[in-house]
């Protein structure tokens, strides 16, 4: 993918993953499946019992019970799938936009950023949702896949922070 290219055909993105399943990552989740995006909801795997996908499933039953509503209908939380970052970085070859919404921490988003690459489909895009850390310091790690990867913040809840507002001038 170039991104110099006028004539570079815009991404369309299919499936998403979303690396965090912590208050940003899983609105963010549902936001894209808001936008019919079937979407992945990876985690780490907890210690102790209760299950490999345990932070993601958590993070769906918190979704649902969220006010103001993290979903348009409750029917779209259907479109994530959750998981773990163990079993379940396979499953990003399949995906075109990828977003890293892990703690705010450079060497905890860099050690993932560097696992997640090598599942990375040619066309993917990885982005970071970071709020307080240079983006540049976390892409140093990721020199050869400067050209796919750069930074995205979503304000929370992502569902209903406008982004642009538009100020009538009559």
């Amino acid at each position: 993918m170039s991104t110099t290219s006028p004539n570079a055909a815009p991404l369309l993105v299919r499936r998403a993953a979303v690396l965090g399943a912590g208050t940003m990552g899983s609105r963010i989740a549902a936001h894209l499946a808001n936008a019919g995006i079937p979407t992945l909801l990876l985690d780490m795997i907890p210690a102790g019992e209760g299950g490999r996908n345990r932070l993601a499933l958590a993070a769906l039953d918190a979704l649902a019970k969220a006010k103001p509503a993290a979903f348009y209908e409750s029917s779209l939380a259907a479109l994530i799938t959750p998981g773990n970052f163990d079993d379940d970085l396979a499953k990003l070859s399949q995906c075109d936009w990828i977003v890293e919404a892990v703690a705010e921490n450079l060497a905890i988003k860099t050690a993932l950023l560097v696992r997640v690459v090598p599942h990375l489909a040619p066309h993917a895009v990885l982005t970071t949702n970071t709020s307080g850390l240079p983006v540049k310091q976390i892409a140093a790690e990721l020199a050869a896949h400067k050209q796919r990867f750069f930074g995205t913040h979503f304000f929370n809840p992502p569902r209903y922070m406008r982004l642009m507002e538009v100020i009538p001038t009559a």
